[in-house]
């Protein structure tokens, strides 16, 4: 589908929406000089907004009857508390709090997707020509939704594998890792311990990869959505059969909000819920 004019085609709008505000622009699949600014920058405020949001209801916390906020912190605590109980069994003065960070925070970053998706680029583009960034304002590319970036939600998950070292080395003590590596599980006879190295290896490499794989292609999948909903937009002001398209763009987009609900938080709940499992394990000998 083409627009009229010098506008994009659909294909050149998705394209537009996918590129990052980028340090330089990446030439390799796997470029670690390429800065995603976009990604962090959102990832920063959606940590400042969790920070202000529980201090907020720790602020109005009373012993009295509860505010909507004070509530729903607190049945979200219990819910965070009874699953780290059940899953980590030592010390969870860090562990419980840490939970309710990452689900809030992942919460916040997901809710990014339910700004309407030309909102903020366009609002950026004024303001990057205006500054002197780039001085073609269709190049001015911003992406608010971190978790549909594959570096950050990597990178997320790189930071619960170094959890998962450091308590492996707390709990059972450096020599007890090590001796965990490389006896477990198929035993201590010096013939296994190479294939027990390998497949431990081959473990925290498979958590890490999954827990940041499963959030980004969840997040990423449901920006496309969205991004194809809008398009339905555009085809309404364009051609002939625009009311019915109008009707498509306002049902499609109306009910794929109410169902992305849903998304946002499961994937906060899950990458929660990995995190202590993973960490869990880690309190766990073989």
């Amino acid at each position: 589908m083409a627009t009229t004019g010098t506008g994009p085609t659909a294909s050149e709008y998705i394209v537009h929406h996918l590129q990052h505000f980028q340090s330089v622009k990446q030439g390799f699949i796997v470029d670690f000089s390429v800065l995603n600014y976009d990604t962090i920058f959102f990832s920063l405020l959606s940590g400042l907004i969790t920070i202000a949001l529980l201090r907020m209801a720790a602020s109005r916390a009373t012993s009295g009857v509860p505010g909507r906020l004070q509530g729903f912190v607190e049945l979200l605590v219990e819910m965070v508390e009874n699953q780290s109980k059940a899953i980590v069994h030592g010390n969870r003065e860090f562990i419980a709090p840490l939970a309710l960070t990452v689900f809030v925070w992942v919460v916040v970053m997901n809710s990014f997707d339910f700004l309407p998706v030309d909102l903020l680029p366009r609002i950026w583009e004024h303001v990057a020509t205006a500054l002197g960034i780039v001085h073609d304002p269709h190049h001015a590319y911003l992406r608010v939704v971190a978790t549909a970036d594959l570096n950050g939600t990597l990178g997320m998950s790189l930071g619960v594998l170094c959890l998962m070292l450091y308590y492996s080395v707390k709990i059972k003590g450096a020599g007890g890792f090590v001796h965990e590596l490389f006896c477990a599980p198929f035993g201590s006879n010096p013939l296994l311990w190479l294939p027990n190295l390998l497949l431990n290896i081959i473990e925290f490499a498979a958590k890490t990869v999954s827990l940041g794989m499963r959030l980004f292609g969840n997040m990423y999948a449901g920006e496309l959505v969205f991004m194809l909903i809008a398009l339905l937009g555009s085809a309404a002001a364009l051609s002939m059969g625009g009311a019915a398209a109008f009707l498509g763009h306002v049902i499609a987009g109306s009910i794929w909000a109410i169902f992305h609900i849903l998304i946002v938080l499961l994937q906060g709940f899950i990458f929660m819920m990995l995190t202590l499992i993973y960490i869990g394990q880690a309190h766990t000998a073989h």
